[in-house]
């Protein structure tokens, strides 16, 4: 068996450790998006990435494999990623204690450098490319009533769409869900990658409040690029057994 916390262990072809996460919790560590975290992955092909990540039933999976220079995969149900925010805001919070202190940068694979960091309250914050961000729809409704009465779309219509509406617009507060089986993620609990673009969109920091109460803090960066941050707490490890 895979260790996620032991470098010399070698990775089995059947069983692999997992790190769980959840990002942008309240400040209570409630609520939150799952994230599968494997560490020492680099000799692991990236068609594994997909699914694993199926198998523990999260919109996304994080392979670690380098602790020291910060490089990571991501994945979905379908394929790897160039960037997501909830992989990466919780990559940096691992990374970070793993380490004993807070990372200023990550490296994706596929995209480019991702800066990070951690505010005084234990947000975790990265900045990244906007077109490293997951193409999808951005639909605003009139009320938040509106978007909480949405039904789940059906899994054979494949769909991609964040739908949101204002909170409270003076202050910025939005809520918002997103839809991603095209991906196979029916709907997604908590999507950085969502909030970036639409703080981008907007013109203006946002506090996001999706699914079942999970908070996005986003602000647009300029020069094509926005920032995300959270709050990250650990559950227990899982085993994944591939057949």
């Amino acid at each position: 068996m895979t260790s996620a916390a032991d470098p010399a262990s070698p990775h089995s072809p059947a069983e692999y450790t997992a790190l769980v996460l959840r990002v942008f919790t309240d400040a209570d560590g409630r609520h939150g998006n799952p994230l599968g975290v494997l560490l020492h992955t680099a000799g692991l092909p990236s068609e594994l990435g997909p699914r694993i990540t199926a198998e523990l039933g999260f919109a996304e999976t994080v392979f670690v494999d380098d602790v020291a220079a910060n490089a990571i995969r991501i994945f979905h149900p379908a394929d790897e990623m160039k960037l997501a925010g909830h992989p990466a805001v919780g990559a940096a919070w691992l990374l970070g204690r793993l380490k004993g202190a807070p990372i200023d940068v990550l490296r994706p694979r596929l995209a480019g450098e991702v800066a990070a960091g951690r505010e005084a309250d234990g947000r975790v914050w990265i900045r990244g490319a906007l077109a490293d961000c997951p193409e999808r729809e951005y639909v605003q409704l009139g009320s938040p009533a509106e978007v909480d009465a949405l039904p789940v779309p059906d899994a054979g219509t494949p769909t991609r769409r964040l739908v949101w509406a204002w909170e409270d617009e003076a202050a910025g507060t939005v809520r918002a869900r997103n839809f991603s089986s095209a991906v196979g993620t029916p709907e997604d609990e908590a999507t950085g990658s969502a909030a970036m673009v639409l703080a981008d969109l907007v013109g203006r920091p946002v506090r996001v409040r999706q699914g079942a109460g999970s908070l996005l803090d986003a602000r647009p960066a300029g020069e094509g690029r926005a920032e995300v941050a959270g709050h990250v707490t650990e559950d227990p490890s899982v085993t994944v057994r591939l057949t």
